[in-house]
């Protein structure tokens, strides 16, 4: 809803001082028709005559003198807001609200936290991890990481790096069921589940030749958690389809076998920093999404 009574204050204030609508408008940097209009629809709007005009000027009426006061008393208040803003803004001060998921804040998003922190000693931060979706406005939160796909298309995002899902077991639980050569084979061995509030996560896709296969993981074991499942994995308790930041590094030191290693996975996606569209501009925010996608240019967990 669009309001201009604090252009019409404005533009009144400027043609008292400078003297005139001619000199108001330059000062402004707004042609002088434009000022003229102003004030004659703020007089309609008030219902009163402030300035008396003539050839020779013009002259602010007594009803002008006391709107006059009013109107800077509100503007210098709005100033001195707009001041004070602008100085803890440079100053970097305040408190930023970051949600993650829970397997990639407590892997991946934790440690940043002393460095950024350190670099901005005016700022506080509030971690909250959850594997929840929660609704920025209503969480008060500023920057939420998420994984994969965005349903919220209002939403401003920063692309962090990829996000590969990767298909992985403990050795043990390889060495009994042994290595499935095909998509198909996973349904003979034991698998770990999301549950029903993520069931899309339990299709596990894979491009294979030119189609796409997609299994779907069953289990006598699901859970709501990452870093649940992900344990259960390591201790034998099934395969499972693990993001790379985590299967990766496990892989390495021989914690756990990649399975089907010659089938790409087909949701190849991102990992992303989103925040409200008007709170694009917020230093600290802004600070907070140029660190972490600094961090995150050449992970290294990527395979």
């Amino acid at each position: 809803m669009r309001d201009d009574r604090l252009v019409e204050m404005r533009v009144f204030r400027a043609v008292v001082e400078t003297g005139g609508f001619s000199a108001a408008a330059r000062v402004l940097e707004v042609s002088q028709p434009f000022v003229s209009q102003t004030i004659q629809r703020l007089e309609a709007r008030l219902g009163a005559t402030l300035l008396h005009r003539t050839t020779r000027g013009h002259r602010v009426t007594p009803e002008g003198a006391r709107f006059l006061d009013i109107a800077r008393r509100l503007l210098a208040t709005i100033e001195e807001a707009e001041a004070e803003w602008q100085s803890d803004a440079v100053r970097m001060e305040g408190l930023l609200r970051v949600s993650a998921p829970i397997a990639f804040g407590l892997d991946r998003v934790t440690p940043l936290i002393p460095e950024f922190l350190a670099r901005h000693p005016g700022l506080s931060l509030d971690l909250r991890l959850t594997d929840d979706h929660e609704n920025l406005i209503e969480g008060g939160i500023d920057v939420a990481i998420r994984m994969g796909a965005l349903p919220d298309a209002s939403l401003m995002h920063r692309k962090l790096c990829r996000l590969r899902r990767l298909v992985v077991a403990a050795p043990g639980l390889v060495a009994r069921h042994g290595l499935p050569d095909s998509v198909e084979d996973l349904s003979s061995m034991p698998c770990l589940a999301w549950d029903a509030s993520r069931e899309h996560l339990n299709r596990w896709r894979f491009v294979d030749g030119d189609r796409t296969v997609t299994f779907h993981a069953r289990s006598r074991l699901r859970g709501n958690q990452g870093m649940s499942l992900f344990q259960m994995c390591l201790a034998g308790m099934g395969a499972m389809r693990v993001a790379e930041h985590l299967a990766s590094p496990a892989i390495r030191d021989g914690r756990l076998v990649r399975l089907l290693p010659g089938l790409r996975p087909a949701d190849d996606t991102a990992i992303q920093a989103v925040f409200l569209p008007e709170r694009q501009i917020v230093p600290r925010i802004r600070s907070f999404v140029d660190f972490a996608a600094r961090a995150f240019r050449a992970p290294d967990w990527e395979t």
